[in-house]
């Protein structure tokens, strides 16, 4: 018997290594192909650095990385470049700190209420797309993001850091068979119990979640030293505030907190919901209250500007290059959909959804902590690799200006995640995560889009290695 459990061990083995090298078309499993630089004493001279604090751009400045940390940084005249060093000269370019970005998935929609897992590109691509450190937002298979995450870590795959949230925490009434469904509060304790043991850091509580069930998981997860976010519905902003919640998702464009005559524990209806944004009063006594109280109880909020964008007519399609990354059927899938928003209304019109990203400034100024995340769920329009940068000019479309916007992708989710000592920000002694832009995103945001090099521990990625091994698998692995 012990035998033929070996046996079938290899077999199995043997099958998977080969199905690999099918379903990768001979593509570098570990992508580390793309590695531009990997010395151990880099200087980029010359650069303009914005760094992640909200600071004006500095000019003509010296950053020195050694062994995958930030040595020196300052004026070029004043900082000396160490003997031997590998020097980048940075005329014309940009260093800005990795991305960290808190609401991103491994999963990507495959068509109805299916999801497949990109535990093979999605690393990848976040990685090219300057986000050095994430979370993902909810699971559909937990295990594949605990093992990437790891393989990441042990340094046999190339990714982001990853703070793994567990699967989604949900009542009855999600139509996706991946999701399971919570049967009360004891069930909520046992599963955030069960996936604690597995190595998860994070929660998140989904939209048809019972008062009593969000409790019982913020409860617990804190007792296990782990934070709560949540995508609600049933569940009010107020409601989910009052019982100790750390995060919530998608700025202000799920609150069902303005729906006239909402049911306890039940979501109204989607014209109900839509009812009320569109008739939001931003300057109203009751949003007012409810941006104090969150700031009140440090409740952060997380923007998703990227997935509500695609479901507003007018909007421009995905980039060429995040086409080229899809599978062809799913590309063909994704233009339909988007051609379908064209034709019609779109979910939203374009008054209440600038007004709903507008809220997210509103909720800033007043002292709240706004966190940046892309979600690539929807119909398949937020593409990781591309979505990050593109979160970071919606922000500024919202009001902010670059440095701001560039700290609510950078500084903030690293402070949410416990992470700021290291991560955030270009700093002497940090961890050497930066991207190198061609340009000035300060003076034009869209130069952000320009971003041939990704360092992450001080290796430096080329984002176009990335980028071309990558076409045709969004959507496949």
């Amino acid at each position: 018997m012990a035998r033929q459990r070996s046996l079938c061990a290899m077999i199995l083995v043997g099958l998977l290594a080969s199905a690999t090298a099918v379903a990768t078309d001979n593509k570098p499993v570990n992508g580390k192909d793309a590695i531009a630089y990997d010395q151990p004493v880099i200087a980029f001279t010359h650069a303009t650095v914005i760094d992640g604090t909200g600071a004006k751009p500095a000019k003509d400045q010296t950053l020195v990385i050694e062994k995958g940390r930030i040595a020196a940084l300052g004026k070029s005249s004043r900082v000396k470049v160490p003997d031997g060093a590998t020097v980048i000269d940075a005329h014309g370019k940009t260093l800005l700190p990795g991305f960290v970005m808190v609401h991103e998935h491994m999963f990507y929609p495959a068509g109805g209420v299916e999801y497949n897992e990109m535990s093979f590109s999605f690393p990848r691509l976040y990685l090219a797309g300057g986000t050095t450190t994430m979370r993902t937002a909810g699971s559909m298979m937990p295990y594949a993001d605990i093992n990437v995450r790891d393989a990441i870590t042990r340094g046999d795959a190339i990714g982001p850091d990853m703070d793994i949230t567990g699967p989604y925490l949900n009542g009855p009434g999600l139509p996706i068979p991946a999701v399971h469904v919570l049967k009360d509060a004891d069930d909520a304790e046992r599963t955030v119990n069960y996936w604690a043991d597995e190595g998860v850091t994070s929660y998140k509580a989904y939209m048809q979640i019972t008062r009593a069930e969000l409790q019982r998981v913020i409860d617990v997860a804190h007792r296990r030293g782990s934070k709560v976010t949540a995508h609600l519905c049933s569940v009010t902003y107020r409601e989910a505030v009052d019982l100790g919640i750390d995060n919530l998702e998608h700025g202000f464009f799920v609150a069902t907190d303005f729906v006239k005559d909402k049911h306890p524990d039940e979501c109204p209806r989607s014209a109900d919901v839509a009812q009320s944004q569109a008739a939001l009063d931003p300057s109203s006594p009751e949003v007012k209250a409810l941006i104090r109280l969150m700031v009140d109880r440090h409740v952060a909020l997380t923007s998703t500007l990227t997935v509500f964008e695609t479901f507003l007519a007018g909007r421009p399609k995905a980039p060429q290059g995040a086409l080229d990354l899809m599978l062809p059927e799913v590309r063909d899938q994704y233009e339909k959909a988007w051609s379908k928003v064209q034709d019609t209304k779109g979910r939203y019109s374009a008054d209440t959804y600038l007004k709903l990203a507008k809220l997210e400034k509103q909720f800033a100024d007043a002292g709240g902590l706004l966190l940046a995340g892309t979600d690539p769920t929807g119909y398949g329009g937020v593409v990781p690799g591309y979505s990050s940068k593109r979160e970071v000019e919606l922000l500024v479309e919202a009001g902010f200006n670059f440095q701001q916007a560039l700290k609510i992708a950078t500084y903030n989710g690293a402070k949410y995640l416990g992470r700021d000592q290291d991560v955030g920000t270009l700093t002497v002694g940090k961890r050497a995560d930066l991207t190198v832009i061609e340009g000035d995103p300060s003076k034009d945001t869209k130069a952000i889009e320009h971003m041939p090099l990704v360092f992450k521990n001080g290796i430096g990625y080329d984002t176009q290695k990335i980028f071309d091994s990558m076409r045709g698998t969004v959507g496949l692995h």
